[in-house]
């Protein structure tokens, strides 16, 4: 069982890295074109935030099931990432669209590193 598990776990990182990648891409692209966010784009985030959320849940069953990450930080990255999106969605809706788009990307590009260094240190 926690071998299943945590093979889904590292699998999921992996699409979460690709994942964080194309969305941050997608709002640079929004970003110097001058254009506001989509609402394809604000859904794919949301859905980026509520996917951290069940790695999160993942993780913290292959924890309780007893198989530890290699460094502890591995917990600091996850935990950041499933506070942080949230956050910053919340953050971007206020001010001008522009800045909306330039706060969801940077989010992005953000959370893509977290990941890839929880990643690295699972």
């Amino acid at each position: 069982m926690t071998g299943a598990l945590d093979f889904l776990h590292r699998f999921g990182a992996t699409v979460l890295i690709i994942y964080a990648v194309a969305l941050g891409l997608w709002g640079v692209y929004l970003y110097f074109r001058k254009e506001a966010v989509t609402g394809g784009f604000r859904s794919s985030f949301l859905i980026m935030a509520g996917f951290t959320a069940l790695q999160g849940l993942a993780g913290l069953t292959v924890l309780i099931l007893g198989s530890r990450p290699q460094e502890i930080l591995h917990v600091v990255y996850g935990a950041f990432a499933v506070l942080f999106l949230p956050g910053a969605y919340l953050y971007g809706q206020g001010g001008s669209k522009r800045r909306e788009a330039l706060v969801l990307a940077g989010a992005c590009w953000i959370v893509a590193v977290a990941y890839f260094r929880g990643f690295a240190t699972g």
